[in-house]
């Protein structure tokens, strides 16, 4: 009966240990393609925590990779019992980070979407918890019983491992960074018909809320609802008003896209029904920017010209900003404005090239690859 039970001790390690792994190297696997998109949630929570952490953002992009890294190499050592140990106690305070962490952001949810699993899963702030709450259960059980674990590796060959596993997390960030994430998980990704994301189901559900109103009277506060708040009753004064989302409603793949020109026309439709083929030129910071991509739009944008193909440079920057961003670097293309999240969603690149035929992406490049687009350098 012993040995039975330390046999079914054994495969539920064993089955807990890939569990673990196979989820590290999906998280770590979906952040180390999209550094861009890492970079920005870790900049939304440092911003949002404030005071020292705000100050941290400037070091967005390499904490990106280094989280995206470490989960890499926890995940695959788990999978392939390498360092085990080591990799266990990694593990461990990993988890002891990321647990309360996650349980403030589930209770006070400065953010909607945690970021662990990217773009490629999004899941709840609660769901995100319970999930750590569950490995952090699997990595205390197995620093327990690490001893049941033997690795089918020489140290040698461990090392050797351990050592690619770096390379392998900060190459496939690099890669994604200077061209774009090898997989796209973005609602703007090549194939996808942009008005036909942007509509919305006949009868589809919209968000509920559930609205209270906090009113005083001789010192006390009460809460009311719409049906019984006292309206018109002077000696109630007005406090506040909270307004609690119920349920959540249909919202469309695409819904923040629009584009505005000089005098604030929104021109989404006009760009979008274009029956031709149509360049979108995305800097969603032109002080940001990399000028040498500025610079070499201006080619393809005489070239778009020339070919009669739409070209539109979207930005959120402001005017002043934009005017001498164009006369600094004698840039030939005007440009159009779009909510700044909106561009750093359409495309990671700054700028990036996206070309649109009758609304549907069919192409998108970093501008490092922009003589790779049908209209590039040659």
């Amino acid at each position: 009966m012993n040995k039975t039970l330390q046999t079914a001790g054994n495969i539920s390690l064993e089955i807990g240990r890939k569990l673990f792994g196979l989820v590290f190297v999906f998280s770590g696997f979906v952040k180390a393609i999209d550094p861009l998109g890492s970079t920005y949630k870790i900049e939304d929570y440092l911003h949002t925590f404030g005071g020292f952490f705000e100050s941290m953002a400037d070091y967005a992009f390499p904490l990106a990779i280094a989280l995206s890294t470490i989960e890499l190499i926890i995940g695959l050592n788990m999978l392939f019992n390498i360092h085990i140990d080591l990799t266990n106690v990694l593990a461990l305070l990993f988890m002891l980070v990321m647990t309360p962490l996650t349980l403030y952001i589930a209770i006070k949810n400065p953010v909607t979407d945690c970021g662990c699993f990217g773009d490629a899963l999004i899941i709840s702030n609660w769901a995100t918890f319970f999930k750590n709450v569950v490995l952090i259960a699997i990595v205390i059980l197995m620093l327990i019983y690490h001893y049941r674990f033997h690795p089918f590796l020489t140290n040698r060959s461990q090392f050797v491992a351990f050592f690619l596993f770096i390379v392998i997390g900060v190459s496939l960030s690099l890669y994604s960074y200077r061209h774009l994430p090898m997989i796209d998980f973005l609602p703007y990704k090549v194939g996808v018909n942009i008005p036909k994301a942007m509509a919305v189901p006949d009868n589809a559900p919209a968000d509920e809320y559930k609205t209270t109103f906090i009113y005083e009277k001789n010192g006390e506060q009460k809460e009311f609802t719409l049906d019984n708040y006292p309206k018109g009753d002077s000696s109630w004064v007005f406090v506040d008003q909270k307004s609690v989302l119920v349920s959540k409603g249909y919202h469309a793949p695409i819904h923040d896209f629009n584009i505005m020109n000089a005098q604030f026309d929104d021109i989404t439709q006009q760009v979008l029904n274009h029956p031709g083929q149509t360049y979108l030129l995305i800097m969603y910071d032109v002080s940001e920017a990399s000028v040498e991509g500025a610079k070499k739009a201006n080619a393809i944008y005489k070239k778009a010209v020339r070919s009669g193909i739409k070209f539109y440079a979207l930005t959120g920057s402001n005017d002043e900003d934009v005017k001498r961003f164009i006369k600094k670097n004698g840039l030939a293309y005007p440009f159009w404005k779009t909510d700044p999240t909106t561009l750093k969603t359409i495309i990671r690149a700054n700028p990036g090239l996206v070309l649109l035929k009758q609304g549907t992406v069919v192409g998108k490049w970093n501008w490092r690859d922009f003589k790779s687009s049908p209209a590039g350098i040659k």
